[in-house]
């Protein structure tokens, strides 16, 4: 059976998410997948991101990093949304993307894919697990299959988040217990996208 293919579709200002999703990608491939690692669109003005000397530099470094088109979507056997959390939901740059899904859903191309989120605040109990619900929302319509991090593995007995891997950024940069659990999540999701592969084959 071919290996699955699975992308990772993130929004990060300064890079914490980007960092969480480099290791979400890291244990999808060393669970056998095929990983694009994507960034949606800046949306935001050429002077807001000048005005924050991180923000620029974060999207400077990462000037080669592919954006997400729905082809990428289309592709995927299983996809996980990475996002900062705005005010509980997701930032407005991940939302006009999904927001353009409209072409995939409607004849169901969306549909029975899995689909998993990871997220970061500044603050503890900044939102984290409420942006990840407002995204199973969405999945919630597309058809997908949600398939958590859960307390499936013993390093989510440490990181505290069953419902997707999540950072505080005030304490600074992921620890490696995060990213810890950012690769397991990345090696869930692939393991349940393959079972449900090789399912589907017979």
């Amino acid at each position: 059976m071919a290996s699955v293919n699975v992308a990772i579709v993130y929004y990060s200002q300064t890079g914490t998410v980007y960092s969480l999703a480099r290791a979400v990608a890291e244990g999808a491939e060393k669970a056998g997948a095929q990983v694009r690692v994507l960034k949606v669109a800046e949306t935001a003005p050429v002077e807001a991101v000048e005005g924050k000397p991180a923000w620029a530099q974060h999207l400077r470094e990462t000037a080669d990093v592919a954006e997400v088109g729905l082809d990428d979507l289309e592709w995927a056997d299983a996809v996980l949304f990475g996002t900062p959390t705005r005010f509980g939901n997701p930032a407005s740059q991940l939302r006009a993307f999904i927001d353009t899904t409209g072409p995939l859903w409607f004849p169901g191309k969306l549909a029975g894919k899995v689909y998993s989120a990871f997220t970061a605040s500044n603050t503890a109990h900044g939102g984290q697990e409420s942006t990840i619900l407002a995204l199973s929302n969405t999945f919630y319509h597309w058809g997908g299959i949600i398939v958590p991090p859960g307390y499936t593995d013993p390093v989510q007995f440490k990181s505290g988040n069953p419902y997707g891997t999540s950072h505080v950024v005030g304490e600074g940069a992921p620890s490696e217990t995060t990213l810890q659990a950012a690769a397991h999540q990345g090696r869930r999701v692939t393991e349940t996208a393959t079972a449900l592969k090789a399912g589907r084959a017979n």
